[in-house]
């Protein structure tokens, strides 16, 4: 009779909420190091009844050991042999996690099987950890109306320090104990997405003000692998490939983010200071808060990077493609802008070209991805809308015109779509005093798309009469139109064009030099 073992999975919910709960960087960075955490050291601690092990040990630890099959991005897959051992963790880890990051919430589930149909029971557990997931759970940290309030979360303070008033969650984002006095350090995940082992407080970001340079406007990057659900079906149904595939995968991401990283450091002195802060590194996620001219060269290395470093997927028999893909989404946004709005925006521009490079493409099932591509917006105003609101007010002047472009592919491009170098090179088009002209004339012809488009054709032949340059010129007649019918759809790249060169060219502030 084969041994009864038994399947646990764990995944944390509420992560972006409780990683943007606030719009203070430094407390973003300190709940995405406990978040970081959750997964290596607490469930580590938990699992082998040691203390205080750090994060980098812990992981270690748990990758030498062939029970655990993933332990990353929050979630945990681990076979137990004993069922009470079983037991303990999920009587104890919740807790554990709400002491240790209070606002953050844990799903489980358990899959009992005989130790050889892996497969059944790792698709059994997804199935059981979903309807978990989509179970409402009581937040434990409400609290009675006529307790005092953290100004900037509304939940029960539990810590006074001076002027300054901390709730449950934001005590454990900033402090390592609960009086307060000793302060989080939060390097974790500078030292992986920078491979900088022995990296200074100095060199980090810790408040918003650090990133930012000529103006104010910073970006929120969200990168996600294509076809995981495709590899893990093929791969998944053996415990030892999957294990290997998702250490694999999590070691090709952090590379990646290395080679990112270098790509960029010379528009920077790193020595004085990285205007990066990784906020998600693991598995296939990527999700960082940098400063806003160098975020797109910065993910779209990210993305190079990740396709060569994930060829590692070629040797595995089931799958026909020689390495994997990535899309992203960028929401440039003001500092003062509300970072979670930030965030679910920048994940919704990277579903957004996920969905693009899907469609009108044959993905045959295991032989081919999705191409690699991103997709951007610039927030021009404080108004916190969906992307569906927000592409009819500011991207559809008219019904039959829309300056949605994107997404923009990376080294393959698709259809009549464009490359990011194929953007750049149009931006820089824009510099100099005449280049400069140009863009003010075309901001103009935009704004009367909007409430007189025949003004609009006036000026758009006005500009290319006196526009004597003629790769200017030729700038202008690729990114404008001329009415032919109104049945006819036009789409124009030139509000991404402004708003690239504008990001990587507009001052608004005095800085230090």
């Amino acid at each position: 009779m084969d041994e009864v073992k038994y399947l646990y999975g764990a995944a944390v919910q509420g992560i972006q909420g409780f990683i943007f709960q606030t719009n203070k960087l430094r407390e973003i960075v300190g709940a995405s190091e406990l978040v970081e955490e959750i997964c290596s050291q607490k469930f580590y601690e938990l699992l082998s009844g040691k203390k205080n092990v750090d994060s980098q040990t812990a992981s270690e630890e748990l990758i030498k050991d062939n029970n655990c099959i993933l332990h990353a991005a929050g979630n945990i897959k681990y076979i137990f042999n004993n069922e009470q051992e079983c037991a303990k963790i999920v009587r104890e880890f919740p807790k554990a996690i709400f002491e240790f990051a209070p606002g953050v919430t844990v799903s489980q589930a358990i899959v009992k099987f005989d130790g050889n149909d892996f497969e059944t029971a790792v698709n059994e557990l997804e199935k059981r950890l979903r309807t978990q997931r989509n179970k409402p759970m009581r937040s434990a940290t409400l609290g009675l109306m006529g307790i005092e309030r953290c100004r900037q979360t509304g939940m029960p303070v539990v810590l006074q320090k001076g002027d300054e008033h901390y709730d449950a969650g934001t005590r454990a984002k900033l402090f390592e104990d609960r009086d307060g006095k000793r302060k989080r350090t939060t390097k974790i995940l500078c030292k992986k997405a920078f491979n900088i082992p022995d990296i200074k407080d100095d060199q980090i970001a810790y408040d918003i003000e650090d990133i930012t340079k000529d103006n104010d406007w910073i970006a929120i990057i969200h990168a996600d692998g294509n076809g995981l659900g495709q590899v893990v079906q093929a791969i998944g149904t053996n415990e030892t490939q999957f294990k290997e595939f998702s250490k694999s995968l999590d070691e090709a991401t952090k590379a990646a983010s290395v080679e990112a990283y270098k790509a960029v450091k010379n528009k920077f002195n790193e020595d004085k200071f990285i205007p990066i802060r990784p906020i998600v590194l693991g598995g296939d996620d990527f999700t960082t808060i940098c400063r806003a001219d160098i975020a797109l060269d910065y993910v779209t290395e990210f993305i190079k990077q990740f396709e060569v470093k994930t060829k590692f997927v070629s040797k595995y028999e089931k799958l026909k493609f020689d390495n994997l893909t990535a899309c992203a989404g960028i929401a440039y946004i003001k500092s003062s802008y509300p970072f979670y709005y930030g965030y679910n925006l920048a994940e919704t521009l990277c579903s957004l070209a996920k969905k693009d490079a899907k469609d009108k493409q044959e993905i045959k099932e295991g032989k081919e991805l999705p191409k690699s591509c991103l997709m951007f917006h610039k927030v021009q105003d404080s108004f916190t809308e969906d992307w569906s609101a927000i592409a009819k007010r500011e991207l559809t002047p008219q019904e039959n015109i829309s300056f949605q472009f994107g997404p923009y592919y990376i080294n393959e491009v698709k259809g009549d779509k464009w490359l990011v170098e194929d953007l750049k090179t149009k931006a820089n088009k824009l510099d100099g005093k005449e280049g400069n002209a140009v863009k003010s004339h075309l901001r103009q012809w935009m704004s009367l798309l909007h409430d007189n488009p025949e003004m609009a054709k006036q000026k758009l032949l006005r500009l290319k009469s006196m526009t004597t340059n003629n790769k200017l010129l030729n700038l202008i007649k690729k990114v404008t139109f001329e009415y032919k019918n109104k049945d006819e759809q036009y789409k124009s790249p030139v509000y991404d064009i402004l708003a690239i060169h504008t990001i990587n060219n507009q001052t608004t502030k005095e800085v230090e030099k």
